[in-house]
C-alpha cells in the first residue's frame, strides 16, 4: 500500500505542472469584412458559440475582436474559422500575441 501512495505521489508531482500549462488567454484578432453595425455582432455571437471562448468584443471602427478563451479547449485557428463561416476572414493581429491571463 505504502509503496503505491508514493507512486500515486509521484505520478502527481510530474503531472502538476503540465496542468498549469493551460489557462485563460486573450488575442486580438485582425477582422476584414466587417462593414456595417450588425458585423460585429455576428462575429461576436459565432466566437461566444465555441466552447472554451469566455469573452468576445468585435469593433467596426478598429476592424478587430478582442477573444478571451481557455486554450484547453479551443486555439486561435478555431476562432479564425468561426469567423471565417460567418463571412469575415481573421487573423491574429501582428504584435499582438496571446497574452496568459490567469489560472
Amino acid at each position: 500500500m505504502k509503496l503505491s501512495k508514493a507512486f500515486s505521489t509521484i505520478a502527481f508531482l510530474i503531472m502538476a505542472p503540465v496542468a498549469t500549462l493551460a489557462g485563460e488567454k486573450t488575442v486580438t484578432m485582425k477582422v476584414d469584412g466587417m462593414s456595417c453595425s450588425s458585423c460585429p455582432y455576428q462575429v461576436q455571437s459565432a466566437l461566444k458559440t465555441i466552447d472554451g471562448v469566455t469573452k468576445a468584443e468585435a469593433s467596426l471602427e478598429t476592424g478587430e475582436a478582442v477573444v478571451v478563451f481557455d486554450d484547453a479547449k479551443t486555439d486561435t485557428e478555431s476562432l479564425a474559422l468561426m469567423i471565417k463561416s460567418v463571412g469575415f476572414t481573421a487573423t491574429v493581429k501582428p504584435g499582438a500575441d496571446e497574452k496568459v491571463v490567469a489560472q
